[in-house]
């Protein structure tokens, strides 16, 4: 393995980035690698880029995307105006899982909300990824929360 580098994605990454979310088992069935959706990803990571409490970030090894995060710092009222740090749509390779670069993206990502004054960190992670719930259990975070969504599609 190449020395991994840790930056802030730029456009020229969003295919990877869309491959990467595709590559998995939820991933499969609701994103779209082909050309017909390309500009509303497109359209999405500029929205992304554009604000200042969005952090998209991609994991190269060498000149290949091996994984990427979505980091948003939150600011709020409670816990004493405390920030907060919300980690989303981590994807990892998956011919690279089981060489701890998840591992080091979230080491990564919990510095990155330390140097944004953020007094907590937060994720949430779909019910059917169970080796994921094993996976952050490791890391030290708790379920210690019921999440809901509502498609409003």
């Amino acid at each position: 393995m190449v020395e991994l580098i840790f930056r802030r994605a730029t456009e020229s990454d969003v295919p990877a980035i869309i491959a990467l979310l595709a590559d998995d088992m939820l991933g499969a069935s609701r994103e779209t690698t082909g050309a017909e959706r390309y500009p509303q990803y497109l359209s999405a990571f500029r929205a992304i880029d554009a604000d200042t409490n969005q952090f998209l970030l991609v994991v190269e090894d060498g000149s290949q995307i091996v994984g990427t995060l979505q980091l948003t710092f939150i600011p709020g009222l409670s816990r004493g105006g405390q920030k907060r740090g919300l980690i989303e749509a981590v994807r990892v390779a998956s011919d690279r899982r089981g060489e701890k670069i998840g591992e080091a993206m979230i080491a990564w990502a919990l510095e990155k909300c330390r140097h944004e004054q953020c007094g907590m960190v937060q994720l949430t992670t779909d019910k059917a990824r169970v080796e994921a719930h094993r996976f952050y259990d490791r890391l030290g975070f708790e379920p210690s929360h019921i999440g809901y969504k509502m498609m409003l599609e």
